[in-house]
C-alpha cells in the first residue's frame, strides 16, 4: 500500500471535473482529494489510522454521501462543511460498510467537506469514496499552505475524554475522543499549517500500557503493521512538538504491570535510563527533520506536578542534545481529575501558540 499525504494517485470520477453531472461519484484516489496527515490511498480505498487524519474535497452541489467502514474497533469522524466546525456532524464508521450522509440541503455555489478523524489510532477506518448530489461538479483543492507541523503524543494529543459529557468520569470510549480540540489541532489551526499527528492514548517512550512504545511506532503508517513505513519526504514540517513521558511516569512506579515486567523486569529505569531513551527518540525525529524545530513538552497532566523529576529528564536530554533549534515547555500540571477538558486543551494551545511564536517567529 503506497502512503500519500496530501495529493494521490489519479483515480477518474464518474464524469470528469468542470462538467455539470446530477451525481458525481468520486473515488478516494482521485487528485482533488486533499488528504492531511498519514493516510494510506489507493484508487479504490483510503485508510485513515492516526487521530487527526482527514480529507477535504471542493464541489458545487446540494449533498454529499460517503462510505466507510472500521477494522479493529469503530472509528470516529466530524464531517465538516463549509469549514463550519461549530456545526460539524460527528458519525461513527463501524464494521458494516454502509453509506453515510454527511451533508444535504446545502444552497446553490461552491461547498467543502472536510472528513476528519477524532478518536485513536486503535481503529483503522476504510474510505471507500463520496457522491456528490445536485448538479454536482468538482473542483480543485486550494493552495497548499506553507507551514507545516507535526505532533507526537499520547492521550493528550489524541483527544482521549474530549467530548465526555459533563459529570460523566473520564473515559477512554472512542466515542469521547475528539482530537479535534486537542491542544495541538487548536494550535495547527491557529497557525494555517498542515498538521500530522502521531498519537496514542497510553503511548510512552520506554513503556505503555500496551505492548507497542513510540519509539517502535513513530516511522509507521499503519501503526500495528511494522512493515508498514511512512515515507518521511512526503511531509517536512517545519516545527514538530513531542509531548511524551506522561504514561512513563505512571508506569516505572508499577511494578506489577505487565508491561513494565517486559520491558524492566524487576528494576525500575533511574534517571540515566529514562533520559537516554528520551534523547535517543528526539534524536531520531530530529534524523528525520534535519531542519525543524523540535518543542520538548510535557504536560498538562501529573508528569509536571510539583516534584516531578519528569522535566528535568527532558531539560538534561536536551542539554545533551546540545542543538539551538531543540527546545523545551512545560504546561503547568492542571491539578483536575482525569484527562484534559476542552477549557484546558484550549489553555495549552494559547501557551504553546505564544511559544512558538516567540520562538520560531511566526
Amino acid at each position: 500500500m503506497k502512503p500519500a499525504f496530501i495529493f494521490c494517485a489519479l483515480a477518474l470520477p464518474a464524469c470528469c471535473p468542470g462538467i455539470a453531472c446530477s451525481q458525481l461519484a468520486v473515488r478516494p484516489g482521485n487528485p482533488h482529494i486533499a488528504y492531511e496527515g498519514r493516510v494510506a490511498v489507493r484508487a479504490d480505498s483510503a485508510v485513515f489510522y492516526w487521530p487527526g487524519s482527514s480529507a477535504t474535497i471542493s464541489f458545487t452541489g446540494t449533498g454529499a454521501t460517503v462510505t466507510m467502514r472500521s477494522l479493529r474497533e469503530p472509528g470516529y469522524f466530524y464531517a465538516i462543511v463549509d469549514g463550519d466546525a461549530a456545526r460539524a456532524f460527528k458519525f461513527a464508521a463501524d464494521s458494516s460498510r454502509r453509506l453515510i450522509t454527511v451533508a444535504e440541503g446545502l444552497s446553490d455555489g461552491r461547498h467543502t467537506v472536510q472528513l476528519y478523524k477524532l478518536s485513536n489510532n486503535t481503529s483503522a477506518n476504510i474510505f471507500y469514496g463520496i457522491n456528490i448530489t445536485g448538479r454536482a461538479r468538482l473542483h480543485p483543492p486550494g493552495r497548499r499552505p506553507k507551514r507545516g507541523i507535526e505532533f507526537y503524543g499520547n492521550s493528550i494529543t489524541a483527544g482521549h475524554g474530549v467530548d465526555v459529557p459533563s459529570g460523566k468520569g473520564d473515559s477512554g470510549a472512542p466515542e469521547f475522543f475528539n482530537q479535534h480540540y486537542t491542544y495541538a489541532a487548536l494550535t495547527a489551526r491557529h497557525f494555517g499549517a498542515r498538521a500530522s499527528f502521531i498519537a496514542r492514548s497510553g503511548i510512552g517512550v520506554l513503556v505503555s500500557w500496551f505492548p507497542e512504545i513510540m519509539p517502535e511506532v513513530y516511522d509507521r503508517l499503519d501503526p500495528f503493521d511494522s512493515t508498514s513505513k511512512w515515507d518521511f519526504a512526503g511531509f517536512r514540517p517545519d516545527v514538530v512538538v513531542i509531548n511524551l513521558l506522561q504514561n512513563d511516569y505512571w508506569l516505572i512506579n508499577n511494578p506489577n504491570h505487565p508491561q513494565f515486567k517486559a520491558r524492566f523486569g524487576n528494576t525500575k529505569p533511574d534517571a540515566a535510563a529514562i533520559i537516554r531513551a528520551y534523547r535517543s527518540f528526539v534524536a531520531s525525529v530530529r534524523g528525520k527533520y534535519p531542519a525543524a524545530h523540535i518543542i520538548c513538552a510535557l504536560g498538562n497532566m501529573n508528569a509536571t506536578e510539583a516534584g516531578s523529576s519528569f522535566p528535568g529528564y527532558i531539560r538534561e536530554a536536551v542539554a545533551q542534545l546540545s542543538d539551538k533549534r531543540i527546545h523545551t515547555l512545560f504546561f503547568p500540571y492542571k491539578k483536575t481529575p482525569g484527562h484534559p477538558v476542552k477549557e484546558e486543551q484550549q489553555a495549552m494551545a494559547d501557551e504553546l501558540i505564544r511559544f512558538i511564536s516567540k520562538t520560531v517567529g511566526w
